[in-house]
């Protein structure tokens, strides 16, 4: 029996309170459809009443698949109001890697938008198992009918500790990893976003960032927590965005570098900056001294964060100080390219040498970040020697390289070399070589990031064929578009020997180098 001090901790929570707190405020905008708190409390529990009806049991993975409306914000808080396991997925990936995701998970139920009803169709006929499938938005809308049929109900959170979601990411190899979320930890990440981005009552969030990318950097339940409002976005448009500052009154959203990009260099921009400032909130690389300038042109103040779906999103933020406001813009930047110290809710961030110690505090000596605490996974979904392999001395080893500044604040200065950032998305390179070496022109593939004004990275294949064989890059690029997620594939492709250590590896630093030069 747990004590009356003791109640166990869960993002829903935050649901429930707005809900009783701020009951006629505006909770959700979708198009069209706005639902106040109250309205929008009622609909995450009939999903859940939904879901219990149509048999899901606690415990039971429920996967998700739908661009950035309503549909995916309620499952974040009806799918585990039902104690079921949320699978939030990229709707970027190919039929066959969520087909991949569901079958390793071993979800019982699919909600779908009817957008992607084709994938959905073509992933299903790799499931290997039995799955109850309700389209939302379709013809006959069978997500509203189930909402609209059920009983509004709540199953109640026994341990905190318990497993919450499951976030697929590629990790440092092709092989898809289902990295653990526990409802504590959501829990104290959605309240050190809200705190960190300052949100509350009067904020309106945009939703930018993909919310199935670690939950929407768990800011799914953190706009909730501070009552503010979820203004939806199913595609990114830079004019869209600039029609809704305007129109809706945004004051937060989040993104990738290419996301300010888009922003900042859209011809609404010239119409004049938002009446107010706007926060944002970018990671995946630092901003830039140029963007940071034209950002603040248009009042647009960019905070950088750090973190891996490993982390719940977010684990450190270059947490600003009055007295660099003063600085030159240029050093201010340098500054802001930091990743910085943990944020409220984390533990110190560490850089650490090969044998586990600190490295010297002196912004010289390099070494890898190493993350632990309340926003660090459970772990890898039915792979323990992995999560042991990240995590093997209960600090989670994060593969970037970097130093450690006098005042505590980590910037890197390297990252893993095979894995590539492009527009916010991790892209690993040995799942692109996989798909490039199955091309029966191939004999062997290398494939490394290439610089991309647009997308920050971008991959690009180098290429060794066999004898009397022929390709062109676009036979490649469209060989692995068949196999994987379009921005997944080379954007160019190039046909030589690969250079090679005396052993017959292929020497990725000389390619990387030949890109730097």
């Amino acid at each position: 029996m747990s004590e009356a001090w003791d109640a166990p901790l869960t993002p829903t929570a935050f649901l429930d309170r707005s809900a009783l707190v701020f009951a006629d405020r505006t909770a959700v905008i979708d198009g069209d459809l706005r639902f106040t708190y109250r309205e929008f409390h009622e609909r995450c529990e009939r999903l859940a009443g939904a879901l219990i009806e149509r048999g899901v049991e606690p415990g039971d993975r429920v996967a998700v698949l739908a661009p950035n409306n309503r549909i995916p914000l309620e499952a974040h808080n009806g799918v585990p109001k039902a104690a079921a396991v949320l699978v939030a997925m990229n709707f970027r990936l190919a039929p066959a890697e969520l087909a991949y995701i569901i079958n390793h998970s071993g979800a019982k139920t699919l909600i779908y938008d009817h957008t992607y009803a084709a994938t959905t169709a073509r992933l299903l006929e790799m499931v290997d198992h039995e799955i109850d499938v309700i389209e939302a938005n379709g013809p006959d809308d069978e997500y509203e009918q189930a909402l609209a049929g059920a009983q509004p109900l709540s199953r109640p959170v026994a341990d905190e500790r318990s497993l919450l979601a499951l976030n697929y990411t590629s990790g440092t190899t092709g092989q898809p990893k289902g990295v653990m979320y526990r409802h504590r930890g959501a829990y104290l990440t959605a309240l050190a976003g809200a705190y960190h981005s300052k949100l509350d009552k009067s904020s309106v969030f945009l939703w930018t960032l993909p919310m199935f990318h670690c939950n929407g950097w768990c800011f799914t339940w953190a706009v909730t927590a501070a009552g503010a409002t979820h203004l939806c976005l199913p595609q990114v448009d830079a004019g869209q965005i600039w029609q809704l500052i305007r129109e809706e009154g945004v004051t937060h959203f989040n993104g990738a570098p290419t996301v300010l990009s888009m922003v900042a260099y859209d011809p609404a921009a010239e119409e004049g900056p938002p009446p107010r400032q706007i926060e944002i909130a970018t990671g995946g690389a630092p901003p830039s001294p140029a963007i940071l300038e034209r950002m603040a042109e248009i009042n647009m103040n960019v905070t950088h964060l750090y973190g891996l779906t490993e982390t719940y999103g977010p684990a450190t933020i270059c947490e600003w100080q009055p007295e660099w406001d003063a600085l030159p813009i240029s050093e201010q930047a340098n500054i802001k390219a930091r990743q910085g110290v943990g944020w409220v809710t984390s533990l110190r961030a560490r850089v650490v040498n090969e044998s586990g110690g600190d490295v010297a505090a002196n912004g010289q000596e390099m070494g890898e970040i190493a993350l632990r605490g309340n926003g660090l996974m459970a772990g890898y979904y039915h792979d323990p020697d992995a999560t042991a392999t990240a995590v093997p001395d209960g600090w989670f080893r994060t593969g970037d390289l970097a130093v450690m500044h006098p005042d505590g604040y980590v910037e890197i200065r390297d990252r893993s070399k095979d894995i590539i950032i492009s527009g916010g998305e991790n892209i690993a390179s040995i799942e692109v070589e996989q798909a490039v070496a199955s091309h029966p022109a191939v004999l062997e593939v290398a494939v490394i990031a290439h610089p991309d004004d647009k997308w920050g990275e971008v991959p690009v294949a180098y290429v060794g064929l066999k004898p009397d064989a022929t390709a062109t890059e676009e036979e490649i690029i469209e060989h692995v578009r068949d196999r994987l997620a379009h921005y997944k594939a080379p954007k160019q492709v190039v046909f030589g020997e690969l250079p090679k250590t005396s052993t017959g590896k292929v020497q990725k630093y000389v390619l990387r180098a030949g890109v730097a030069g």
